[in-house]
């Protein structure tokens, strides 16, 4: 048995110089981001449970084919100089280590350790429980938190504004510099901002700015080929510049992780900055095994520099604003935000509350209040509500375990805010069952058509599409030898596409046709507006005839993955075939922006708010110097505004017009009056590409 020395300063120490920005979030310690975590255990750890490297119990063990095991921080920084086991010195890399067993990894997570703050807190637990420990129940981690949210970011009241002071106008530009300065940064060339929005009838002094935070998140891949669920789009070689979240995947690595969200820019993996590499290369590095070490700037919404709101908002049901008016469809107004807080006599008194997630849209959502129980008697919770923050911790992303997680780790106050679809609003009077007979009920179908003469463009600079032909005699018993994808009743209406060219096919020993080629007609059968099932029956017909004639549209972009340099290349080719076997392979995102207009599906997206409010996203594009005329495409969208709300608006849309009105040819200064006239309602037409699957 070994007695680990305590990493830590003494319990007894003052918390008065604890800082909340250096302080971790996981064992309550300060030290620096890519440091192990720091833990007071209270008794010895047998020495089968000990890293050979730090000489303290395991973090995240990892063992070595050699037969040892190491904390997985140790053995990476090792490994970075050394090529070798630190034990017995046999030749050693990293992707060889594989995580510990379950056993292992339970028996760490049982030891007993303290309270970083146990002078105030007197709390034991084991390990594994500290985390939840310190973000639910510790008292000096909930003061350290509250007084640091007090100085940097907004409450959830002042996100989503009051109608007395609800004027919002900020910077959607963002830097490390946006929460700290006074004085606001210029725009880059090229950025419109309709988040920063004055009020010529309002003479107010009121103005706010927007929050944005730098964070560290760690991601750990268990296995090396697992997939983050990350669904990103930007990079150099687009208008957008930044590599941008566009969406976080369900179920995946990312999504239980629950701290990035889309809309979040990541500027460095790994001490790797993404500033200035094109797209494909930035796939390539958050393509790395096992541990990933994101820098993201993160939008936190709107802080009110005149802090007229009220700082103790009521505990009672507080009706806030609807984010859009009160009239019109459901498909464009989701709804009112409500704060609600329950009381229970004990804290482990249940709230009665169902949780549920929904297939179509992403969060947790409330399917039943159990007759008698806390939310029932209450009466402000009703069925269908969207769950957007509980205690503070943001859910618009979370899943139904983790809000159970933080109401079971709460003390008798639990505070929700909630977004209630307007058909429940309006009809107060009905009963639980009808209310969520209507809540729940699938939205119409987006109408989506096809872009318009008077909507067509030029591809990005740097990106250009040509067309292919191939005629083939076969024998009509053989196959072309290609999988398919898309079709016009998929996700954003993507045409077919081409995911593989099998190696015993007539079309691969052809070598004109590629994976990722957009198919136009076989036969001269137009496959452009068919769907998936319409499309494989087609191809089945006609390529049961003995002469194959096939028309194809190939992207291209100047920033190829050919100029990306060898090592790069496998990456991208090594990230390929695991796609291939993990999810059906989808092209970059970048390949749809050399898509000619005449393929793109439109469709009309209505946001509404009332005039003091901001439509709450940023826009890129235009004429630049360096690129010609670029189309616009939407950068940020902030937290707590219309565009949020709204959830059809995607980091990474192209906006081709505004209220009918195109955006093809038009400046930075035709296009942002445009914006700012629309002050109560606006109408964007929108192409929707999706992000590249990492």
């Amino acid at each position: 048995m070994t007695s680990t020395e305590t990493k830590v300063s003494s319990s007894s120490s003052s918390t008065a110089g604890l800082s909340w920005a250096r302080l971790c979030k996981e064992c309550g310690q300060q030290h620096e981001g890519q440091e192990s975590h720091l833990y007071e255990y209270q008794d010895e750890v047998d020495d089968e449970l000990v890293c050979h490297i730090c000489l303290q119990p395991l973090l995240r063990p990892m063992d070595t084919p050699c037969g040892h095991t190491y904390c997985f921080l140790c053995i990476s920084n090792f490994l970075k100089e050394q090529d070798f086991c630190p034990v017995d010195r046999q030749r050693l890399q990293l992707h060889q280590c594989r995580p510990s067993s379950l056993l292992v990894r339970n028996l760490l997570d049982k030891l007993i350790v303290m309270c970083p703050h146990y002078v105030e807190c007197q709390q034991q637990m084991q390990r594994c429980e500290l985390q939840p420990h310190l973000l639910n129940r510790c008292p000096v981690f909930r003061r350290l938190r509250e007084e640091a949210e007090k100085r940097k970011r907004p409450s959830w009241n002042e996100l989503k504004g009051r109608k007395d002071d609800s004027e919002s106008s900020g910077d959607a530009k963002i830097s490390a510099s946006l929460s700290r300065n006074a004085s606001r940064p210029q725009p880059d060339p090229g950025l419109i901002n309709p988040a920063y929005e004055e009020s010529e009838e309002d003479n107010t002094p009121l103005r706010s700015s927007l929050v944005a935070e730098a964070n560290l998140v760690e991601l750990f891949r268990e296995e090396p080929e697992e997939v983050l669920g990350l669904r990103i789009v930007g990079g150099k070689d687009t208008p957008l510049g930044n590599i941008v979240i566009q969406e976080i995947v369900r179920e995946s690595l990312a999504a239980r992780d629950g701290r990035l969200a889309p809309g979040d820019h990541i500027l460095e993996v790994n001490d790797i900055s993404l500033a200035s590499v094109p797209h494909a290369r930035a796939i390539a590095v958050l393509q790395q095994p096992a541990l990933l070490r994101l820098t993201v700037m993160q939008e936190k919404g709107f802080k009110i520099r005149d802090q007229r709101a009220d700082p103790h908002p009521s505990t009672s049901s507080t009706p806030q604003h609807p984010t859009h008016g009160t009239h019109g469809n459901a498909d464009n107004n989701p709804g009112t935000v409500l704060q609600v807080t329950l009381m229970k006599s004990q804290r482990s008194e249940p709230l009665g509350i169902k949780l549920i997630r929904k297939s179509e849209e992403s969060g947790v959502f409330i399917l039943d209040l159990l007759s008698g129980g806390l939310a029932a008697r209450d009466g402000k919770l009703r069925n269908n509500d969207k769950v957007l923050a509980i205690n503070g911790h943001d859910l618009r992303h979370g899943t139904p375990e983790s809000a159970a997680q933080i109401i079971q780790g709460s003390e008798v106050r639990v505070n929700f805010v909630v977004m209630r679809p307007t058909e429940a609003q309006e009809d107060r009077g009905s009963s639980k069952e009808g209310q969520h007979s209507r809540g729940s009920r699938r939205l119409p179908e987006p109408q989506y058509f096809r872009r318009r003469t008077t909507y067509m463009k030029d591809p990005p600079g740097g990106f250009s599409s040509q067309e292919k032909t191939v005629s083939l005699k076969k024998e009509p018993r053989l196959s072309l030898g290609i999988t398919i994808a898309g079709g016009r009743d998929c996700r954003s209406r993507l045409p077919v596409y081409i995911t593989s060219v099998q190696p015993v096919g007539v079309l691969h020993r052809d070598g004109t046709i590629k994976k990722g080629d957009i198919l136009l007609s076989i036969n001269g059968v137009d496959l452009t507006q068919l769907t998936y099932s319409e499309a494989v029956s087609v191809l089945k017909a006609q390529t049961a005839q003995s002469q194959v004639f096939l028309r194809v549209i190939q992207t291209i972009s100047e920033e190829s993955e050919d100029d990306i340099d060898a090592t790069n290349k496998d990456e991208l080719d090594s990230m390929d075939e695991l796609r291939d076997e993990a999810f059906n392979w989808t092209p970059l995102w970048t390949r749809w922006l050399g898509l000619p207009s005449h393929m793109h599906w439109c469709r009309d997206i209505v946001l509404q708010k009332t005039n003091s409010e901001s439509w709450g996203f940023s826009i890129v594009g235009g004429y630049e110097e360096s690129r010609g005329q670029q189309p616009f495409f939407i950068k940020t969208i902030v937290p707590g505004t219309p565009a949020h709300f709204d959830g059809r608006l995607k980091c990474g849309d192209e906006i081709v017009a505004v209220n009918g009105a195109t955006t093809v040819g038009m400046n930075n200064s035709s296009l942002i009056p445009m914006l700012k006239l629309q002050k109560n309602k606006v109408t964007l037409t929108v192409v929707s590409w999706p992000g590249s699957l990492v």
